[in-house]
């Protein structure tokens, strides 16, 4: 659960209010303009739609809004320590399950706009994926068990022109480890803390990076991989020579490479029929481009291979295969189930993306500096917070057209048509704010005399993908 079912109304709402105390402490510079524009985005009738209209709520009292977004600060390493104190939600056996993904703020009409990347974009037919300059930012959330909406995001980070997508990510993901540990989220003897993700992260690198951490990767693997078998005992062959480092294929596309399962599962699911999970143990991959730079000989890095299949999908009677790749060995049949049920979870982080676009209006402003950007982002990840925490004191105050919902099982837009009744037993930190005079601006006629730099998108930095070019590059610094 986002919040333990067991706390009292009382209980819950100290919670809400010492987050709120301890948000308005992260903001140094412009704190009381935006804690107030944050309970605009909470308190507003529908979905935000420009920060204009934020200011004509009765819960934003102030003026000089764009002045707070263009000139505020927030510490985010402290509100970081704050997200992770929170009360997290946790896999049905009680270890914490961390999601990792990249949301994009497209900003395709930007050019004046610094740091812009091309962001793939998906497109509803076939080939019609696209590439759109904008900002991505990678987000960490802890996901619960079962169907749900709900996700505590616990970090974000802009990724830069320069910036390894792996690197940062290992950054992230150990800062955030930190983070749960130090705030006693994590004890010694738990269970590993599961972090799942997608196609578009490399699970092997990171698991040789974060071996050191109390983590467990689970990543999804593209249909057209290849994984090897572990050589056994290393032995020299009668000619002599370097030992057999790697043992025999598994291409997953050809299954007539697939040797004998080490655990094989079947249950059934209310939403995809019959799911069969097949798993060989001490799997590894060929490394490649990214172990340029790795000095000696390149490590085998075992693990669990898993294939599920379904019989069904919503709106897909035929899906393919999921291949999934678990830094762990040795696991058992139930360890197989939980992992991919896990990763199911997963989706969950979309629910978020969508709340935050849709309706907390995320991506709604025309910023230009990035910095504006990241200082939004981290308000609008405090308001669903509060939403989160917020969760076991809202009531259903649902549309004539809207199914009734179970106590604590609202919806995050739910919980959010009632923040406004909420807000007011809630504390509220903010000064009385004082009268003043708005300033001269730019005179009548004037004309902008000072027109902004233009910005190219894209990568400032290519990765070397051949080791000649990597010895090239090396003998030319010298």
């Amino acid at each position: 659960m986002s919040l333990a079912p067991e706390l009292s109304a009382d209980a819950a709402l100290g919670i809400l209010s010492h987050f709120r105390v301890q948000f308005y402490d992260c903001l140094y510079t412009r704190a009381d303009a935006l804690f107030e524009l944050t309970d605009a985005v909470l308190c507003s009738d529908g979905p935000v739609t420009s920060l204009v209209e934020l200011t004509l709520t009765a819960e934003h009292r102030r003026g000089a809004m764009y002045d707070a977004v263009n000139h505020g600060w927030l510490e985010p390493r402290r509100l970081r320590r704050l997200l992770a104190s929170t009360p997290l939600p946790r896999a049905a056996d009680g270890r914490i399950v961390l999601a990792v993904d990249v949301s994009n703020w497209l900003r395709p009409d930007a050019p004046t706009s610094p740091e812009l990347l091309f962001c793939h974009v998906y497109g509803r037919g076939r080939s019609a994926d696209q590439f759109i300059p904008g900002w991505p930012y990678s987000f960490v959330a802890a996901l619960k068990t079962g169907r749900t909406s709900w996700t505590a995001v616990l970090d974000a980070i802009r990724l830069g022109p320069a910036d390894d997508a792996t690197a940062v990510t290992a950054t992230q993901l150990r800062e955030v480890v930190a983070q749960l540990v130090r705030a006693g989220q994590w004890r010694p003897g738990d269970a590993d803390i599961l972090v799942v993700m997608d196609t578009g992260y490399d699970v092997t690198r990171l698991a040789y990076v974060l071996a050191d951490l109390p983590v467990e990767l689970v990543g999804r693997l593209r249909s057209d991989r290849v994984m090897l078998r572990d050589a056994g005992p290393r032995r020299s062959t009668p000619r002599g020579g370097q030992p057999r480092k790697h043992g025999g294929l598994l291409t997953f596309s050809k299954p007539d490479s697939w040797h004998t399962p080490d655990a094989a599962t079947t249950c059934d699911t209310t939403r995809y029929g019959t799911a069969e999970a097949l798993a060989w143990d001490r799997m590894h991959p060929r490394l490649q481009a990214p172990w340029l730079d790795h000095c000696g000989e390149l490590p085998l890095i075992h693990g669990t291979l898993i294939r599920l299949k379904v019989d069904h999908l919503p709106g897909d009677r035929d899906p393919k295969p999921l291949w999934l790749w678990s830094s762990r060995t040795g696991m058992t049949s139930a360890d197989v189930d939980l992992r991919w049920q896990a990763f199911l979870r997963r989706f969950d982080l979309e629910h978020t993306f969508r709340l935050f676009k849709q309706t907390l209006g995320w991506t709604v402003p025309k910023v230009r500096d990035p910095q504006t950007a990241c200082l939004w982002t981290w308000l609008i990840i405090a308001a669903h917070t509060q939403l989160r925490l917020a969760r076991p004191l809202a009531e259903d105050l649902r549309r004539p057209w809207e199914r009734p919902a179970e106590p604590c099982r609202l919806t995050p837009a739910r919980v959010r048509r009632g923040f406004r009744h909420l807000r007011v037993k809630t504390a509220r930190p903010t000064d009385v704010p004082k009268p003043s005079r708005p300033g001269p601006g730019r005179p009548p006629g004037s004309k902008n005399r000072r027109p902004a730099p233009r910005h190219e998108p894209g990568k400032t930095v290519k990765r070397i993908e051949t080791l000649t070019e990597h010895v090239r590059l090396k003998q030319q610094r010298g």
